[in-house]
């Protein structure tokens, strides 16, 4: 029997009998984590209403997942624990149920090896008096089944990048459904998303989260991401997040990283960005390493990105490294913009490193 995009969609018509029905007293709550690979996962649990609002993260009981599963976790220890760290309203359950996002801690007490969220609030946290806001733009690919491009003809490709960045119209843009259902996800589940568009190659998307302050970013991005995987299973497609997913003369998919300071953002800010964008140039290496994997596919110097390596940076410019708005050179204030992440990478690392090079590693506080 063939297999069609119709069996794996949802059957949304079949559940809406049910989505009013009389919860008793009950909520679902849909626990979120991130795994090995940079996924989100998910399991739901019944807890009793909070007739008075919405739960606190730490009233929230710890839960536990098989971590073997995931590539959390050898088989014969596989137990990795859940800590709820942010609650959010579900758009997939409402008016009252709830989404999740938890930390994966393992069994001795200490952060899981790939959680990467509990660093990066450490250095938030160590450094709030300078009010770090971010804005991250999310670069992804929409994708049928069979890994193809939404869009593209079954053999050979689509006309050349021109027409499709911030498209309208058939034959420019696809599967503009599942970006407006995925905006009005994010509203709706209090994500700060700030925007949308279509991309420079085709069935490619972008959306903006931010500005976030601090530790916020990462939560955000990581809610939205998980939004976004979920409003696409309605439809049956993909997402994708690999920085080259088509290789040859197509732009690549970034997580470009707006970041400005309380001083950047004021009056004469711009010493401040520039003192900032020099200690980012003495740690290029270590950036790259933690800014996705596949990255070097994407930063070769064309399709709007710098080489990976080398370091640049300058006004206007999207072939460099670090841009700084002409907006805010013009001023002599506001934020830069690093070019660098590709958009599978995770956004603690990105802003915790951003962090660390601009003001210092936690242990370095520590010591002095």
């Amino acid at each position: 029997m063939a297999t069609t995009k119709e069996s794996f969609a949802s059957n949304a018509a079949g559940l809406a009998k049910f989505r009013d029905l009389d919860q008793r007293g009950k909520i679902m709550a849909e626990y979120i984590w991130i795994d090995a690979e940079g996924n989100t996962r998910s399991k739901s649990r019944t807890l009793e209403e909070k007739p008075e609002g919405q739960y606190k993260p730490e009233e929230l009981p710890i839960w536990n997942f098989d971590g073997s599963s995931t590539g959390q976790a050898p088989g014969e220890d596989s137990d990795v624990y859940l800590k709820p760290v942010a609650v959010y309203p579900d758009p997939f359950r409402p008016p009252n149920n709830i989404l999740v996002l938890a930390e994966c801690w393992d069994a001795d007490g200490t952060p899981n090896k790939y959680n990467h969220r509990h660093e990066c609030a450490k250095l938030m946290e160590l450094h709030a008096k300078h009010e770090p806001w971010f804005g991250l733009e999310q670069e992804y690919t929409l994708l049928d089944l069979n890994d193809r491009p939404y869009g593209w003809p079954q053999n050979g490709y689509p006309a050349p990048q021109g027409p499709y960045y911030c498209g309208v119209g058939a034959g420019k843009v696809v599967q503009r459904d599942i970006v407006e259902a995925h905006y009005r996800a994010c509203l709706y589940a209090g994500v700060k998303i700030s925007g949308t568009n279509a991309e420079v190659m085709p069935a490619q998307w972008e959306f903006q989260v931010g500005p976030c302050v601090g530790i916020e970013m990462g939560d955000q991005l990581w809610l939205a991401r998980f939004l976004l995987h979920r409003v696409a299973e309605e439809f049956a497609a993909k997402v994708s997040v690999d920085p080259k997913p088509i290789p040859g003369d197509w732009n690549g998919a970034g997580l470009h990283s707006n970041f400005s300071t309380a001083e950047m953002r004021k009056e004469g800010g711009m010493k401040y960005i520039e003192a900032a964008i020099k200690k980012l140039e003495g740690r290029h290496k270590e950036h790259i390493a933690v800014y996705g994997e596949g990255n070097e596919k994407r930063l070769t110097g064309r399709h709007e990105t710098g080489a990976i390596d080398t370091f640049t940076y300058g006004v206007a410019n999207r072939g460099a490294s670090i841009r700084i708005p002409r907006e805010c050179a013009a001023k002599g204030y506001g934020y830069f913009e690093d070019r660098r992440p590709a958009s599978n990478a995770d956004p603690y690392s990105i802003t915790g490193i951003i962090m660390e090079t601009c003001f210092g590693a936690v242990d370095d506080a520590v010591e002095a």
